[in-house]
């Protein structure tokens, strides 16, 4: 008996657990399955609505009382770097960048635990082994590019053994570069690494024509998703369409029971991809 995929994704809920970004809260997220012929123009679509890659799952938050999570995207033809931001682009000219194949290796796996057992040691990836970790790179049904970024003589002056100082696991949507995952050598907090990976995303982005650089969510209240705000340019999705963040200070954290739609009326208001076949 052959077994063929839905035509439509079938959406489903995770289980509440607690919030990575908001104390004392409990996240759940809205998520379905990415593979198929089509997984790529559906990437595209979701993405413009909010929703952001794992491997093969796409997913958004659909807590059930907080819509704290703000997904986030730069405006490249409209953003022009902070002083602050020009300082570290001028910290940082050394640095050599180069762009491969969706390819987990052992020096990028060193780099990535380095970053994690500085800066989310309690998160929930903090356990992730080098299996995971491959997993997380090289499973993408979509484009996807990992950038390295090696600064020379790295490994003679900090002390880490090589050059290579950030990484970004990065997929190609048809109106953008959405930035999956990056990490980056914890030692260097001169460097503002976080920072300079988003800068030459707006770079990369510039020069192929794309319009945007997704960087994932933007969390008021949130000390960890706080630096996204420090970027103009900066488009947040609110209220089903894309606007300018304006002030955030404006945008606020609070829960209310009636705050979130049912999960069937945000499931309605989804726009899909028509993947039916053109007759001929």
């Amino acid at each position: 008996m052959r077994h063929t995929l839905p035509l439509a994704p079938q959406f489903y809920v995770t289980a509440p657990q607690p919030c990575p970004y908001l104390q004392g809260r409990m996240e759940r997220k809205l998520f379905t399955a990415l593979q198929g012929d089509h997984a790529e123009v559906l990437n595209d679509t979701l993405s413009k609505q909010g929703f952001r890659r794992s491997q093969s799952v796409l997913y958004r938050p659909a807590c059930a009382d907080c819509t704290a999570c703000l997904s986030a995207r730069i405006r490249v033809a409209d953003f022009t770097p902070s002083r602050s931001q020009r300082r570290t682009l001028s910290r940082n000219a050394p640095m050599q960048r180069e762009a491969t194949s969706p390819w987990a290796t052992d020096e990028q796996y060193t780099l990535f635990r380095r970053y994690l057992d500085s800066r989310h040691a309690d998160g929930g990836m903090a356990d992730m082994d080098i299996f995971e970790f491959a997993a997380m790179v090289e499973e993408t049904p979509v484009r996807s590019r990992v950038v390295e970024y090696r600064m020379p003589g790295l490994a003679e002056q900090d002390g880490p053994e090589s050059d290579i100082a950030a990484v970004c696991l990065t997929d190609v949507l048809e109106d953008g570069l959405s930035m999956v995952y990056s990490f980056y050598e914890p030692n260097l907090q001169k460097l503002s690494l976080g920072t300079y990976v988003i800068l030459d995303h707006i770079e990369i982005a510039r020069a192929a024509g794309l319009p945007y650089v997704y960087l994932g969510y933007w969390v008021p209240g949130s000390a960890k998703m706080g630096y996204k705000a420090g970027f103009n340019a900066l488009e947040i999705y609110k209220d089903e369409t894309w606007q300018p963040i304006g002030d955030p200070g404006q945008h606020d954290s609070v829960t209310h029971p009636l705050s979130v739609e049912p999960i069937a009326e945000q499931v309605a208001k989804i726009t899909l991809p028509d993947t039916r076949p053109t007759r001929r």
